[in-house]
């Protein structure tokens, strides 16, 4: 990109601030979950394909990020994540059944998953190495903040307006962000002739789609039915057979050789297990808080609001103090609190008070917010030379986890409670020994911290 540093940090700004707009749609949905059983006759787990659908599709878009930043110029990609996103909007409004809402929620992630993987490889463009920290938590401040603020406000407005006055919402701001973008976005800087390998494209489709879409079907056909065990074997047949090829082409679709850099590898497993955790949450603690405690929309939103809010001031926070006191200790007191916030979780009840519950989120978030931008920024400094490829495998990892943690989280639950989740004592025990299982998971990532990770300058010198 030949743009001069203002210009570019001009882009840069309008990027995040779509990518903030976009983002909200992802969680937004969880608060009208309970709603839309209504309005749609359908069960909790049918109703939570209208977010569980947004996390696999753009997990089966990312894998094209590294190819759509070297081939199509910032302009081509701002207008062309916008129009599908407008027309995910308006498709969610107009819908009258869940597979139409489930229709504009798939052209919805396919807007988010070229547009925020790319603003994350136009910032490590433009910005030096040795501030990547800093401005990955800036970015991540400003990205956190909107489906925080999102999701809060949506309680209101979901419950006294509906879920569709959501989607107007979406359809105005993305047609403002669209005159804005015919206003400043100006870029038409020359782009590399990369080839696209369509073998390779379909194989990353089918293999990233076949996984989430079976493991997601788990929470309404149980693990031994053949639409959740055959599109696993299909999607794990398929995804051998892309990391295969890509080794053989001269320009592949994503370097998998990056992953034999162990300090990448575990910093994407590290993101993967708290991306699988804090998405299975974002659908799990409203279902409680409503389903289980039988408590409004507002009051889960309510809830979460501080906890939204402190992650959204962590998420700036946690690379600051990484510059400060280095990655692993940052690390290691983000997954404690998150281990606290778990354990408090094993002792939710149906009576259990507004106070407590908000309390014990908040520490669970602070926790979230401390690891999530330092881990990111600290595993693409693994492969500093290749941010494009570094950024697609990680981001194509993470949220496939997060699309399998979003289904997969209440399925424990729905399983743990005899197979429905409900206003039950039956549910309450199932969703302690769920907060059990995640807390484990959190150790695993404690453990991580300790062993493997630390400043790169420490490693690279022994």
């Amino acid at each position: 990109m030949n743009l001069k540093l203002d210009s570019r940090m001009q882009l840069l700004v309008l990027f995040t601030l779509a990518t903030s707009t976009i983002t909200i749609a992802q969680g937004i949905i969880t608060t009208g979950v309970v709603y839309l059983m209504s309005d749609f006759s359908v069960s909790s787990t049918q109703a939570q394909w209208s977010y569980s659908v947004f996390l696999l599709v753009v997990g089966v878009m990312i894998p094209l990020s590294a190819f759509i930043s070297r081939r199509f110029t910032s302009r081509t990609i701002f207008f062309f994540s916008l129009i599908m996103f407008l027309m995910g909007s308006v498709t969610c409004y107009l819908s009258n059944s869940l597979i139409v809402l489930i229709i504009g929620r798939v052209l919805q992630a396919m807007g988010n998953g070229v547009l925020m993987p790319y603003v994350q490889i136009l910032l490590l463009r433009i910005i030096p190495e040795e501030k990547w920290q800093t401005y990955m938590g800036l970015y991540g401040l400003v990205v956190a903040i909107a489906p925080v603020v999102g999701s809060f406000l949506g309680g209101f407005v979901i419950t006294l307006y509906g879920w569709r006055a959501l989607f107007s919402f979406f359809t105005i701001a993305t047609l403002i962000l669209i005159v804005l973008g015919l206003i400043l976005v100006k870029d038409n800087a020359p782009t590399e002739d990369y080839p696209l390998d369509y073998l390779s494209v379909a194989l990353s489709v089918i293999g990233c789609g076949g996984v989430m879409l079976g493991f997601t079907n788990v929470a309404d056909y149980g693990f031994a039915h053949y639409l959740v065990i055959a599109p696993i074997i299909v999607g794990i047949i398929s995804l051998i057979l892309f990391v295969r090829r890509q080794p053989k082409l001269d320009k592949p679709l994503i370097n998998i050789s990056i992953l034999k850099n162990m300090y990448f590898s575990v910093g994407t497993i590290f993101i993967c297990i708290l991306f699988f955790v804090l998405n299975g949450c974002t659908a799990l603690v409203p279902i409680f808080i409503q389903g289980i405690a039988n408590n409004s929309a507002i009051i889960s939103a309510s809830v979460l609001f501080p906890g939204g809010l402190l992650i959204i001031a962590f998420n700036f926070i946690g690379p600051m103090l990484t510059n400060r006191i280095g990655i692993k200790k940052v690390l290691i007191m983000g997954c404690i609190l998150s281990i606290i916030g778990f354990a408090t979780m094993m002792f939710y009840a149906q009576d259990s008070s507004f106070e407590f519950m908000m309390i014990t989120q908040s520490i669970r978030y602070i926790g979230a917010g401390l690891a999530l931008m330092p881990a990111t920024t600290w595993t693409l400094t693994m492969v500093s030379d290749k941010v494009e490829d570094g950024t697609a495998v990680n981001n194509t990892l993470r949220q496939i986890f997060a699309a399998i943690g979003s289904s997969m989280v209440v399925v424990m639950v729905a399983v743990l409670a005899g197979g429905t989740i409900g206003h039950n004592f039956a549910s309450v025990i199932a969703f302690n020994q769920t907060s059990l299982i995640l807390l484990v998971l959190h150790i695993i990532m404690l453990v991580l911290a300790i062993v493997y990770i630390d400043d790169k300058d420490k490693i690279e010198n022994g």
